[in-house]
Order: C-alpha cells, then structure tokens, then sequence
C-alpha cells in the first residue's frame, strides 16, 4: 500500500534549489505512477525510500486539495522541470552527466545536442538491452557504467517502474556522490524523438490531453480509465 502524504513530495518548484547536495534518488509520481504502486509492491516501496518525490501531475495537487491534506504541493514539478534545472547547474560549474538508458540512436542525438545546450558538460551514455526484465549481468553491466563514469549528474530513463525499481535495488552498489533522477520520457525531449506538449498545455495542466489526442491507442488506457481508477483510489475509497 502506499499514502500519497507519506512520500517526500517537493511543495512548488522552487524547491529544487533547496535540494541538498550529494547522493540524492529522485523520482516522480503521478495518477497512472500511483495505480501501479498499488499493485506493485516493489515499486511501492522505491517511491517511498527514495530522497524525493515530484509531484508530476496535476492529480497529484488534486488529491491533496480535496482531502485537505497537508502540507499541501502548490504546482506540478515535472521531471523535466528537474532537468532542466539540474542540466543548467552543472553547465554553469561544469561537470560530467551519464544517460543511464533508452536506444543508442536516441543516446546519440543527446550527445548531440548536449553540446550545443549545455556546452560545458562532458556527456557520458551507456544503452542497456531492450527486455522486460533485466538480468544479473545487465545490472552489473550498468553498476559497473555507472561507477567508471563517477557522474556528477545521473539520468535514469527505462519508463516507469522499470527505471525506479531498479535505481532503488541497485542504490547501494552505484559509486557516486550526485543527484540521480528517474525521468523516462525527458529523454525523448531532450532528443527531439518525441516532442512535448506545447508550452499553453503545460500552463493549464492538460498536457495529458496532448498525449492521449497524439497517442490515442497507446496512452487511452492510462488517461480514461487510469484516471477513473485514481479518483477512485484517493478520493472515495480513502
């Protein structure tokens, strides 16, 4: 089981100036992200051991509002809000970032990119195989990408739960003293492989919508009926 007012969720986006530096998991939650904890226990559990949680959704807010919980988070903090906050950071000072994850051609177009954007930072990538379920010689193989690469910033993007249940069972073993944030799709926005709902979507917390509109067979599920089963998980059956 797992209670939204249990996790460490970041109020308003301005807190992410405040994170400490350091070894710090960050990972998201929204609507469809909380319906599968709930039937995933080991997912479950990598939201609630991590450092912090982003409120990536508009029904996050809404849970809290309505059930008058508190403290209560004031606005969406995306995973791409905390990329690009972390990606100008280490622009300014310099640094090395590894992309842990996705395809080598999506891999290749952010190490393009990258050095045009953010020019001052070494970009470091490492694609794991393609498969459901990653075996112990893949883990060990990205451990081990991880820990050569001594990152000062760490991308994780496998989609969810894949990417947080794994960052969380491998915690431990990753030699690294930097943020490390599980954000799955930015990687495809930072690419150019799939682009993000316009800036007036984001403004008014549709951009759901956006997806469901351009992705109708694929996101239905999670944004018709995943909603209706969230509203029933938070709201009625609390």
């Amino acid at each position: 089981m797992i209670d939204l007012r249990k996790l460490h969720i970041l109020t308003k986006r301005s807190d992410l100036a405040e994170l400490p530096e350091g070894k710090l998991l960050i990972n998201t939650v929204n609507a469809n992200s909380y319906n599968i904890a709930l039937e995933d226990e080991v997912f479950a559990e990598s939201l609630k051991n991590c450092d912090v949680v982003l409120p990536d959704g508009v029904s996050i807010i809404f849970a809290f509002k309505v059930n008058r919980w508190m403290p209560r988070p004031c606005e969406r903090v995306t995973g791409y809000d905390l990329f690009e906050y972390e990606m100008a950071r280490l622009n300014e000072r310099g640094g090395k970032c590894l992309f842990l994850g996705s395809s080598e051609d999506v891999l290749a177009r952010i190490r393009q990119r990258a050095t045009i954007l953010h020019p001052n930072i070494e970009i470091e990538t490492y694609s794991p195989p393609f498969k459901p379920e990653f075996s112990d010689e893949d883990s060990r193989a990205m451990v081990d990408a991880v820990n050569r690469a001594k990152p000062d910033l760490l991308w994780i993007g496998m989609t969810a739960p894949k990417q947080e249940k794994w960052a969380y069972a491998h915690w431990n073993e990753l030699d690294i003293n930097c943020h490390c944030g599980t954000i799955g799709a930015v990687f495809d926005f930072y690419a150019g492989t799939f682009k993000r709902a316009p800036l007036w979507c984001q403004k008014y917390n549709i951009e759901w919508l956006y997806r469901l509109v351009h992705e109708p067979r694929r996101m239905w599920r999670r944004y018709v009926l995943g909603n209706l089963l969230y509203i029933k998980n938070v709201i009625i059956c609390r």
